[in-house]
């Protein structure tokens, strides 16, 4: 009742001038936005899992040197706000105005660049969210890692194949029915984060809604469209996120649970044989 009162609510309010909701539901300016956000999104999901893995296998090496800068990593970059991590990035040239590869301690510079040219404000939010998400993910990937039976790499072992096949082979595909259910979930927060990267000015969702009401004022009306578009497009992940669970959960259980489209149609034949 209470949910049919906000929404009968919401259609009849003048005020909502859902009009111009939809005049600016396709603008470019708008599109653009959530084109830019899918690809922050997808990149520092990429940066985040791929370290994370790494960060993993790291965290349980038996070198305790190898597991405890690990350990420092996780610690120190789940311990600071992501804003902070961002704002850190975004600024990184006021510390290093020139970021330079070569041999520590004075040895010779391979390669160096003006730190303004090479960390834009898209670069920073991608290694602002991409490294924050893998201290994250390799939690997850421990876990999942964790979960496979010992005797499963005691097996393996036997057969003579090295830490690194044993993990690659045997642990993680098994370990995948533990870690894809998170890590879904981290992919739909972190479109949501994206939105912090509006601070930094990238033109992501979020800002490109507030660049257009900063100069029409309509502010309710254009975050209503950019809600919108984040409820549509966590809608789709969380609809690929099901299907991906239900393809590893084969050989777990027997029977594997309905997917939507079974459902529906369940629902049609059992309400024709009512009627």
């Amino acid at each position: 009742m209470i949910a049919a009162a906000l929404i009968y609510s919401g259609a009849n309010n003048s005020r909502f001038q859902w009009g111009v909701v939809g005049d600016f539901l396709f603008d470019s300016r708008i599109l653009r936005g959530v084109r830019i956000t899918i690809e922050l999104t997808v990149i520092a999901m990429v940066i985040g899992i791929v370290f994370g893995v790494i960060l993993a296998v790291m965290r349980l090496s038996p070198n305790p040197l190898v597991s405890g800068a690990s350990w420092l990593y996780i610690w120190f970059f789940r311990g600071t706000p992501v804003l902070v991590q961002l704002l850190f990035w975004y600024y990184i040239s006021a510390l290093y105005p020139k970021l330079s590869i070569g041999i520590p301690f004075g040895g010779p510079v391979i390669a160096s660049a003006n730190a303004n040219d090479l960390i834009k404000p898209l670069t920073a939010a991608i290694l602002g969210l991409g490294l924050n998400e893998a201290a994250y993910m390799a939690e997850i990937a421990r876990a999942g890692i964790l979960s496979v039976d010992e005797g499963q790499t005691e097996a393996a072992q036997s057969l003579g194949m090295q830490r690194l096949q044993i993990m690659r082979r045997i642990v993680l595909p098994q370990a995948m029915r533990v870690i894809i259910p998170p890590t879904g979930n981290e992919t739909i927060s972190m479109l949501k984060t994206s939105a912090l990267a509006s601070v930094i000015t990238v033109t992501e969702l979020l800002y490109s809604a507030q660049l257009i009401y900063s100069v029409n004022y309509k502010t309710i009306q254009l975050l209503i469209v950019a809600s919108i578009w984040y409820l549509a497009m966590t809608t789709i992940l969380s609809i690929g996120q099901y299907y991906v669970e239900r393809h590893y959960a084969r050989g777990s259980s027997r029977d594997l649970p309905p997917t939507p489209l079974q459902k529906i149609r369940w629902a049609v034949l059992a309400r024709r044989e009512w009627n």
